[in-house]
């Protein structure tokens, strides 16, 4: 089935929706050329990527696609409460193949770092290389105590305060202490559209699981990036990872955890760099 679009959405993004084997699947696009797959954090959505699917520069050189995960948006939620990365990465692999897109980059920001990785590990002659930001990490490895510490503190915020509670509350800490007032109200307006059982899903994917344990069956191209205003995913522990699996790391500067919204002129920038490096559609065409 063709993608269904949604005009007169927010910020002029439209919203297109893709049925996938009966599961239905919300995202956004600009631009044409290198596919590129922007995957939100746990408490994001498709819009907001909006400093990338509006800039020029990006837009002229690649078809950026930013998704609803399973769960967000108006995208059904996946089957189980207790799922692993594969299961999104697997949603993820139903939509690439719809959209018919060769080699895509994916851009994982924090959980969605992990979904990313749980792709190339699984997928990895379908995409042309992997830029990690601020990445979560996933709890997997750690005492059942804490693993549960981790999913319940989640459940417990947005069972006492909502999920409009939970944005006010945690939408700030998103970004660098100094944020501008209206990126404040970006992260919060996205905060505002989570669905409690499909971000309940991702905690616990959280809680659970582990992105070296697919990061370390990938050897195609990665960068990881981090903010170096970032206390929610902080750098010392990207630089870690980074050294565990070889890849080259990137600090962002005057940036917190959400640095493609704190900082978008140096983000967009390395993305189109990177794109243009590794991607198979760009070969030859000067980064911005």
């Amino acid at each position: 089935m063709n993608a269904v679009i949604l005009p007169n959405q927010p910020n002029g993004l439209a919203e297109q929706n893709s049925a996938l084997s009966g599961h239905r699947l919300s995202w956004r696009s600009a631009g044409t050329g290198q596919p590129v797959i922007l995957l939100h954090g746990i408490s994001s959505g498709a819009l907001s990527w909006e400093k990338q699917l509006t800039c020029g520069k990006l837009t002229k050189r690649c078809r950026l696609l930013a998704w609803d995960a399973p769960g967000y948006g108006n995208s059904d939620g996946l089957a189980t409460n207790e799922p692993k990365a594969e299961l999104y990465a697997d949603r993820l692999m139903q939509w690439i193949e719809q959209e018919q897109l060769t080699n895509p980059v994916l851009v994982g920001h924090s959980l969605g770092a992990i979904i990313a990785s749980a792709f190339a590990a699984r997928y990895p002659q379908r995409l042309s290389g992997l830029v990690l930001a601020n990445p979560a990490q996933g709890y997997a490895t750690a005492p059942a105590e804490k693993r549960r510490q981790v999913f319940d503190q989640r459940q417990t915020m947005v069972n006492t305060l909502g999920i409009d509670g939970y944005a006010a509350q945690r939408g700030a800490a998103l970004l660098r202490p100094d944020a501008r007032p209206e990126d404040i109200e970006r992260v919060q307006q996205n905060m505002r559209r989570l669905h409690p059982d499909g971000f309940l899903q991702a905690a616990w994917m959280l809680a659970n699981d582990d992105i070296y344990a697919y990061l370390k069956h990938y050897s195609g191209p990665v960068e990881i990036w981090c903010g170096d205003s970032d206390n929610i995913t902080p750098a010392e522990g990207a630089i870690a990872l980074a050294q565990h699996i070889g890849a080259e790391f990137k600090l962002i500067a005057n940036a917190g955890h959400a640095s493609y919204i704190d900082a978008p002129e140096i983000f967009n920038q390395r993305l189109s760099q990177f794109v243009a490096q590794y991607s198979t559609s760009t070969k030859g065409v000067s980064a911005v």
